[in-house]
């Protein structure tokens, strides 16, 4: 099965690094939970920091590179909104220095903003965009507990649609959002399992009732872990959207009433992308495929996060899609076709990625209304 994807190129779109400069003063910081949390796994996980680590275990798989993004969590969790920006700035030039530094390993990176102030957020993706080159940017599926279908978030959707990104969107909650009202945290790690998969599912359906995509319809919203829940549960998405409002008692007509949608909602859920993050589940991938179809799913690994520290879910991915059932055109499309097509400025194999875009990539001037 495997001489099916040896020969075709693979672009990771989904992979995680902590650029050095960024770790170290990230570790400066002092009573934040989160951080306290990351220098734990850092050492249990070498290819966060490590090129060489990281490197070896690249070079297992022919024609393989990667789009890198921050490593969790985001860097609204680190204080106030002046130091988030702060480390979305130092971060995002740690990642553009990778790119340069390793044109072979990494295609591009995909850069952090602070939306905990979102018109900075966005002075930092123009920048990030204009200047850095980058290819896209990550956000998280709620910032400080806030949905992103808030009116306050409206600029940095606006801009990301201007800008025509890939926007990847990665699950954040921990361990003291508790499994039960009783409980004051959750317990076996029940937060990331099942947690986290219900974050990312929330946070599709907040963008879809929320009007996002009906205002925005050419986002190009990547979500992790296979997009989640939504195509296991299509059928609840479905035919059970249809009768939105027929469970909810009628002083409660305001939870249901979003924005006016011109479609029905399994159609707006078919909008978004998926990678291939499914940690060795190939049925899961299947249904994946099947939902959004091969020319919506995304290659991504989630590496360094596996058993293995670093190959072991790029080797079961590539795996798994060699196995699918798919057409030559569509695997090839799956492995580094779509990344391509949603993120035009990715260099060929061999050519180097340039800091910053010509002037006929130069981004749209935003929109003075803001």
């Amino acid at each position: 099965m495997l001489e099916k994807t040896e020969t075709l190129e693979k672009i990771d779109a989904f992979c995680h690094v902590l650029p050095r400069d960024y770790a170290e003063r990230l570790f400066a910081l002092d009573g934040v939970p989160a951080v306290a949390n990351l220098r734990k796994r850092i050492m249990n996980i070498p290819a966060l920091v490590d090129l060489d680590v990281r490197f070896r275990q690249m070079d297992e798989f022919a024609g393989y590179r990667q789009i890198i993004n921050l490593a969790a969590p985001p860097v609204e969790d680190f204080g106030s909104p002046a130091l988030s920006a702060e480390y979305a700035r130092i971060g995002n030039d740690g990642l553009a220095a990778l790119v340069a530094e390793h044109p072979d390993r990494f295609v591009g990176f995909c850069a952090a903003v602070a939306l905990n102030d979102v018109d900075a957020a966005v002075t930092e993706l123009d920048r990030a965009v204009g200047e850095l080159g980058a290819l896209g940017v990550q956000i998280y599926t709620h910032v400080n507990g806030h949905p992103l279908d808030e009116q306050r978030f409206e600029p940095f959707w606006e801009r990301a649609a201007e800008l025509d990104l890939l926007v990847q969107v990665h699950p954040c909650r921990n361990s003291s959002w508790p499994d039960y009202p009783t409980e004051e945290r959750s317990r076996y790690e029940i937060w990331w399992t099942f947690g986290w998969e219900y974050d990312l599912s929330a946070f599709m359906a907040r963008i879809v009732f929320g009007g996002v995509l009906e205002r925005h319809p050419d986002l190009k919203l990547l979500i992790h872990h296979g997009g989640s829940m939504i195509p296991h549960f299509s059928g609840r998405v479905g035919p059970g959207w249809d009768q939105l409002g027929s469970r909810t008692p009628d002083h409660q007509r305001e939870d249901v009433t979003g924005y006016p949608l011109s479609k029905r909602p399994l159609d707006y859920f078919k909008m978004f992308y998926a990678d291939t993050a499914l940690f060795g589940a190939p049925h899961a991938l299947r249904c994946a495929l099947e939902f959004f179809g091969p020319d919506r799913v995304l290659f991504g690994s989630d590496s360094p996060y596996d058993p293995e520290k670093g190959p072991g879910y790029i080797r079961s991915g590539i795996a798994d899609l060699a196995a699918m059932d798919l057409t030559d055109t569509e695997r090839a499309a799956v492995l580094s076709g779509n990344v391509r097509r949603l993120t035009t400025r990715i260099p060929e194999s061999g050519s180097s990625p340039s800091r910053g875009m010509n002037p006929a990539q130069r981004p749209p001037a935003p929109r003075t209304s803001r």
